[in-house]
């Protein structure tokens, strides 16, 4: 019986899939449930396991976009797994030598050069210039540089001079095709604005210096500087709804929870996971649920339902060392947050100098739902909450919000 294997449906917005990689070659026996090709949407890169045992023929090519539903390969379920490998090819008999020939005495030839030898007074000369002999013509015997050419010689800005000018193409990912479609229609299709601002990060540093150890030893993860942030934006978002909105045709849906997507790099490109229900997570449910999504995107295992849907973003560039951005809308929500590194910087604090570790915030949002007086509101109450986190994010109790 030969089985049709046709392409299965990785969500409900996805109509069709691009074959990202085939992970076995045609004629070869595979096993039931076993990957046998990768295939990106526009969404995530999943793998497509086989239905059946037997020998599979393939249907399509790396590179083919193919709809869902398409016969992809089919199996031939009623062929046999082959025993070991096939025999070797009997090693062929080396060629008989022929009796070598006595080697004609070579008759002396006289002196030439090919057309761009330099003498070596010349090539010294083009060296100092930094001028590749192949770009000079020669006045010499047989178009031989001489010192004077080099002398003459005068290096030219637009003509390469020897270095490697070599390029590579590659198609570009189903993933990361998308990825620039949904970048370009937010700039084209939103009022995009960002402000900025800075953080005294010193609160959150010493709470970490103190409690990490034991948060870590307790919880089994670590206590990053993404729980902070993340109940930060909680608390803000609750302060102005409308940065918890997007817009629909002529309406605009305001949400009563916090759907945070994260932005995560992964082996195929930028992911964005969602962390559900944000405000019901304690930060050791935050931090766990961080660390999840993070090692599922990239180590390609994240799926359309985990990064579908999401309120507002996070993105931390600062793990990249970047000091300032101003980070593009993740449609259709209408505001995300860019994290950056934390530098240490001067400041002013009673009244004197200080250094402090500081880390500068970027709010980029959609200004057709969000006025100027939301988005700078909502960037205030995030550095806030970050400068007293004890107060405002664990209600003045460090081992109870920490569940110590």
């Amino acid at each position: 019986m030969v089985l049709e294997m046709k392409v299965p449906s990785p969500g409900e917005s996805i109509t069709e899939v691009e074959i990202a990689e085939w992970l076995v070659e045609d004629g070869d026996y595979v096993e039931k449930d076993q990957a046998i090709a990768e295939v990106d949407s526009d969404k995530a890169t999943l793998e497509l396991p086989a239905e059946e045992s037997g020998i599979i023929t393939l249907k399509a090519e790396v590179g083919d976009a193919v709809a869902v539903g398409e016969v992809v390969c089919l199996i031939d379920t009623s062929a046999e797994k082959p025993e070991g490998a096939a025999p070797k090819a009997e090693k062929a008999e080396a060629p008989k030598e022929e009796p070598k020939e006595e080697p004609k005495k070579a008759e002396p030839k006289k002196e030439t050069y090919a057309s761009g030898t330099p003498s070596p007074a010349a090539k010294k000369i083009l060296d100092e210039k930094g001028i590749a002999p192949s770009s000079v013509s020669g006045s010499g015997k047989d178009g031989r540089i001489t010192k004077d050419d080099a002398v003459k010689a005068v290096p030219s800005m637009g003509t390469p001079t020897g270095g490697n000018r070599g390029e590579t193409r590659s198609k570009l990912s189903m993933l990361r095709r998308k990825v620039a479609e949904r970048l370009v229609a937010a700039k084209n299709e939103t009022a995009m604005l960002t402000t900025f601002n800075e953080v005294d990060m010193s609160a959150i540093f010493a709470l970490r210096s103190e409690y990490k150890e034991e948060f870590k030893n307790k919880h089994g993860v670590s206590l990053g500087f993404m729980s902070f942030f993340t109940k930060a934006v909680i608390r803000a978002l609750e302060m102005y709804p409308a940065v918890n909105s997007m817009i629909d045709g002529k309406e605009m849906i305001t949400y009563e929870f916090c759907d945070i997507s994260i932005a995560v790099s992964g082996p195929k490109g930028l992911m964005v996971p969602v962390i559900r229900n944000a405000e019901n997570l304690t930060f050791r449910g935050v931090e766990a649920e961080v660390k999840r999504l993070a090692i599922r995107a990239r180590e390609g295992e994240i799926t359309v339902d985990e990064m579908t849907g999401g309120t507002f973003t996070i993105t931390n560039g600062g793990v990249f060392g970047s000091m300032l951005s101003t980070p593009i809308i993740n449609p259709p929500q209408s505001g995300i947050l860019g994290m950056h590194n934390i530098v240490e910087r001067p400041i002013v604090r009673d009244g004197a100098i200080a250094i402090a570790p500081v880390m500068y915030v970027a709010l980029s949002y959609d200004h057709r739902i969000i006025d100027g007086k939301e988005s700078v509101g909502f960037l205030v109450a995030v550095k806030e909450a970050l400068e007293s986190p004890e107060e405002l994010l664990m209600d003045g109790n460090v081992k109870k919000a920490l569940e110590l």
